[in-house]
């Protein structure tokens, strides 16, 4: 810091939940932030997210940031079973293979959760439109100063800051400079996206699907085919979520995204590839479906650090995952508290300890759930995994395989960081 009275500064890098949420988490530890974002504006709908569910802690935690807590549930629904089902296509019929009760999910729309959250926050700390393009320590370490391009007048400008947070997802640009030769590992699969509205429609598609899935609405459900798997949920607003996962070659990519530039005729094959695979109630909310998008999934393997003298990493830039058990959004949102109450307890004056401690506290959790998520992506998709005789399928598998699969056991999933003690105890 440059004056002893003056609070100390935040340069947050990513404007989506990640980033949104350590602005928050910052401004809420006494510090003043600046978030650098690419794209124009707040978003209203995300290309390239669709439904994200909330586990017990990221809700609490949430919640501590609204003005109204009950905001939160009047923007999303409660999960509380889970159930799995093998699916034949060629017979076309599924089974149970397991269902537990006793969740405390929320499920969401990504541009809900980011509304939320966005709305507390004072709105000139964005910079819109702004792309990032490099940062630099001060030759005495004091300081951080980052250079960033505005996408409308080109115009470059700095800022000057105590704190570069990196927070600009999987193919993060701060990463990148700090570790030039980092490569993310492409996981054999691509994931289908959609979200059927059935808002004022009673068509037989959605009574379709609700006689085939009578507990939507408060289950996600997940059917487990040969070589694929694809989930299914409800969100708020009359909404249908799903997320199908498909092994192909990892396709080709232009710019910074992991999502596929989608044609005509590969909705046509997602659509005939659908009869095949699946029920004909699902295959047919798919076809019905507008505007599916494909991403590429990616992960990697846990960064050896994730702080650098002022520079931190948090979310999808610290710890690239697989969706598999629905850890990243719920990771940045807690990165995000952990950061701004280590940075809250050590003061602005001992930096160096609050890094410390936050890569301590997290490090540890989401390398665990990093590579947990893999391993369940690689059974449920039907993919070679060293150590394993062959690869995992719904109708032959073995009593242990299945109980992997359906009784899942995220690591670490219930641990409360005591700095967070406060915070989970005033939201229960």
């Amino acid at each position: 810091m440059n004056m002893k009275n003056q609070k100390p500064k935040a340069i947050v890098v990513g404007g989506s939940i990640a980033g949104e949420s350590c602005a928050k988490a910052l401004i809420s530890a006494g510090w003043d932030v600046v978030v650098i974002e690419k794209t124009r504006g707040p978003p209203t709908q995300n290309p390239t997210g669709a439904g994200l569910g909330l586990d017990p802690l990221a809700q609490k935690i949430v919640q501590s940031w609204l003005h109204e807590p009950e905001l939160l549930y009047n923007n999303t629904l409660p999960v509380t079973i889970t159930e799995n089902q093998a699916t034949d296509g060629e017979k076309k019929i599924s089974w149970v293979i397991g269902r537990e009760e006793g969740a405390k999910f929320l499920t969401a729309y990504w541009a809900d959760l980011h509304g939320l959250i966005y709305n507390t926050l004072p709105p000139e700390i964005f910079l819109w439109g702004h792309q990032y393009l490099s940062f630099c320590i001060s030759e005495d370490k004091l300081t951080v100063k980052v250079r960033a391009k505005d996408l409308q007048t080109a115009e470059i400008i700095e800022i000057v800051g105590d704190l570069l947070v990196g927070a600009d997802g999987i193919l993060s640009s701060i990463g990148q400079s700090i570790l030039p030769d980092f490569k993310l590992r492409y996981t054999g699969y691509c994931a289908w996206r959609g979200v059927f509205n059935f808002s004022e429609n009673d068509s037989e598609t959605i009574l379709g699907i609700r006689k085939s899935y009578p507990d939507i609405g408060k289950c996600l459900y997940t059917n487990i085919g040969s070589g694929s798997h694809i989930i299914l949920t409800e969100l708020k607003k009359e909404k249908f979520n799903w997320v199908w996962y498909v092994n192909q070659p990892e396709p080709e990519l232009k710019g910074k995204t992991t999502s596929a530039k989608v044609s005509s005729d590969m909705i046509e094959e997602l659509h005939q590839r659908a009869e095949q695979v699946w029920l004909p109630e699902l295959s047919r909310m798919i076809k019905e479906t507008k505007d599916p998008f494909l991403n590429a999934i990616y992960d990697c393997d846990p960064l050896e650090k994730i702080i650098w003298d002022r520079v931190v990493l948090t979310g999808d830039a610290a710890h690239p995952t697989t969706p598999h058990s629905a850890r990243s959004t719920n990771m940045a949102i807690i990165d995000a508290a952990v950061l701004g109450k280590c940075l809250e307890k050590w003061g602005p004056d001992h930096l160096y300890s609050a890094l410390e401690e936050y890569q301590s506290i997290r490090k540890p959790v989401t390398s665990a759930q990093v590579l947990y998520s893999r391993r369940l992506g690689q059974m449920k998709q039907g993919l070679s995994i060293p150590g394993r005789e062959r690869p995992f399928d719904p109708k032959t598998a073995s009593l242990e395989d299945l109980e992997f699969i359906v009784d899942i056991k995220v690591p670490l999933f219930d641990v409360v960081p005591p700095i967070l003690d406060s915070i989970f105890r005033s939201a229960c």
